[in-house]
């Protein structure tokens, strides 16, 4: 007994001692500037004076005696200790698979984008749309979830892991591929610890189909609380939103960043996809066009009879003249493509919508401005950082 007590004493003196010693370090290190000794990926919050976690939309639904509130969107703000630009970036990025996550964190540890525009002083709204995330999803009333993307298939569309499948779902320029932000023997493959940690991240989707407009409805009451002009950042697949949500608060957009949003304009094309889709040009929902129109078969369109560059799609386009989005002449939009993505071959398409629409658009492709290699998931890649950095100077230069 008594030996049995000496060893739990003499254990307890050198834990002691030891935190003692181990607090002591962390402490002279914390004071040197240098981050505590752990593998746990921290990021500095310097930068960060405030915080806020709030709901907007959502809905009572449901049979009576058993509803449930429904559709409302989880939001995140960050605001900077010193604002140095005046409009806020609202985030509407990912959908297909990514959350807000992806914009906090880079799969190989270093901050995301989120960081990178609040460390310059931009305040940052980041969402988590109805039913993912953060945000309520109710079987009954929802639909059905779709699954994270596979491993395989993971690897052939976002990291160079693997080529693409078949002749129908290649794109030319995937072989342009360089910026996994791995080293490991295998990168860019299942068993890289980089490329599995990404998986990890990645989030089933509502399969549901009002899932846009139910995401419009919470974003444009975002964008009601904001109460100031903000600026948008569209990605991927909830980026056809941002135009709906644009449309229809266009006093309160000053500019729009347009990361690869899901395009092209009209019919599918995606990795050999077809079929209709976008039938209002940039988004399946009704924008405003002038002259008005009440249906979406009243744009006359038409296909170009030779595409814009070698190893493009054509892209569809309107018969002459044009109808003009209305609401949308007076912002000025940047949209930028990655080299070696598989949206390269039409994402033109949507810039060039845009520009016949009367929206002043600037397409650029990312090698042309020194960012070469890159994928669709740009925010996660090696170079992210550079990625930012560009897309604030188009923001600096071009939105007043």
């Amino acid at each position: 007994m008594n030996k049995r007590v000496s060893t739990v004493g003499l254990s307890a003196v050198a834990a002691i001692i030891a935190g003692g010693w181990f607090g002591a370090n962390i402490q002279k290190a914390a004071a040197a500037g240098a981050a505590p000794p752990s593998s746990v990926p921290t990021f500095s919050t310097a930068e960060i004076g405030r915080q806020g976690h709030f709901y907007v939309g959502g809905h009572w639904a449901g049979e009576p005696g058993k509803e449930v509130m429904d559709g409302a969107m989880y939001v995140e703000v960050w605001v900077p200790k010193t604002i140095r630009h005046p409009y806020p970036m609202v985030f509407i990025s990912g959908g297909g698979g990514q959350g807000a996550y992806s914009l906090m964190q880079t799969p190989d540890g270093r901050p995301g984008w989120a960081y990178d525009f609040v460390n310059q002083g931009y305040t940052v709204y980041m969402l988590d749309y109805p039913g993912q995330g953060r945000s309520a999803y109710h079987p009954a009333i929802d639909g059905n979830l779709l699954p994270p993307r596979s491993g395989p298939l993971m690897e052939e569309i976002w990291t160079g892991g693997r080529p693409p499948a078949t002749p129908a779902s290649t794109w030319p320029q995937y072989k342009k591929y360089s910026q996994w932000p791995s080293d490991a023997p295998n990168k860019g493959k299942m068993g890289d610890p980089v490329f599995d940690y990404f998986a990890k991240t990645e989030l089933q989707t509502v399969a549901s189909p009002n899932q846009e407009q139910r995401s419009v409805d919470a974003i444009v009451q975002l964008i009601d609380m904001i109460g100031q002009p903000v600026v948008l950042l569209l990605n991927s697949g909830m980026g056809s939103t941002g135009w709906v949500v644009a449309d229809a608060r266009s006093k309160f957009v000053k500019g729009i960043v347009a990361v690869e949003p899901v395009a092209p304009p009209i019919v599918n094309a995606e990795r050999g996809s077809t079929g209709p889709a976008r039938l209002w040009g940039v988004t399946n929902l009704p924008v405003h066009y002038d002259p008005p129109i009440k249906e979406a078969s009243e744009l006359q369109i038409v296909r170009q009879e030779q595409p814009d560059g070698a190893d493009l799609h054509a892209c569809w386009i309107q018969k002459e003249p044009a109808h003009k989005m209305a609401n949308l002449q007076a912002v000025p939009v940047l949209n930028v493509t990655a080299e070696a993505s598989y949206h390269r071959p039409y994402a033109h398409c949507m810039a060039k919508w845009l520009n016949q629409a009367g929206v002043k658009t600037t397409f650029v492709n990312l090698e042309d401005v020194g960012l070469r290699g890159n994928g669709h998931q740009m925010m996660s890649e090696k170079n992210s950082a550079g990625i930012a950095k560009y897309l604030q100077s188009w923001i600096e230069k071009n939105v007043r």
